[in-house]
């Protein structure tokens, strides 16, 4: 399977990614995760990366794209989870290209459809330990006590991007980049809509149906 899931932040995407790259043996790409980690070991690509996420800025497609061609390379044999990408159009034509250099196509796109009250429950519940990190929620995964985390007893704050008012932000500057997305893949009759709102078992089931993946 080469495959790319979509949706806005909160979706669910990430999670589903991970547990059906396991379940189908093929890699997880997530530009964020390979962002952390291109940044974490000093390579070119995330040494250039890094001087756009520390003045706060998106890293620029052009980026992104050479990261994402340094794993395809190895990947598109094999089947692989693209996690969050491609964002823009540009991503998207620059990913055709990627595959076609190395004789694939992308095989589905998988939208995940959530409203956005559902969202806004999901990115506005998150808590985050002051000391160790570790996250909780306050309606799906809430700490034992409130606001002290179980696992060290430090205190549990929310991060200023899960604030109602950035998460409205950010799911508005999502709209505005996906919209044409969703359309462009349409086009091309790669696009198919799961529900992102339900048990996580309920989503999971539904995708390799509406992928065409045979389980």
């Amino acid at each position: 399977m080469r495959v790319a899931f979509l949706g806005p932040p909160g979706a669910g995407k990430g999670t589903q990614a991970r547990d059906l790259a396991q379940e189908w043996r093929v890699l997880h790409l997530a530009t964020g995760d390979m962002l952390r980690e291109a940044v974490a070991t000093g390579s070119p690509l995330g040494r250039e990366a890094k001087t756009y996420m520390d003045q706060g800025a998106l890293v620029p497609d052009d980026v992104i794209i050479r990261m994402m061609a340094e794993r395809l390379g190895a990947a598109a044999s094999r089947g692989f989870i693209l996690d969050g990408f491609p964002r823009t159009i540009a991503q998207a034509e620059a990913l055709a290209r990627l595959l076609k250099d190395l004789g694939q196509t992308l095989d589905t796109v998988v939208y995940f459809d959530v409203s956005e009250p559902e969202l806004l429950r999901r990115l506005t519940g998150r808590r985050v330990c002051r000391k160790c990190g570790h996250t909780y929620h306050l309606t799906s995964n809430p700490p034992k006590r409130p606001g002290v985390c179980d696992a060290c007893g430090g205190e549990l704050y929310q991060r200023d991007d899960d604030t109602e008012a950035t998460v409205r932000n950010r799911l508005e500057v999502y709209r505005r980049q996906t919209a044409p997305l969703l359309d462009y893949y349409r086009q091309r009759n790669l696009l198919v809509t799961v529900s992102g709102e339900g048990p996580l078992a309920t989503i999971r089931d539904a995708i390799p149906a509406a992928a065409g993946a045979v389980r």
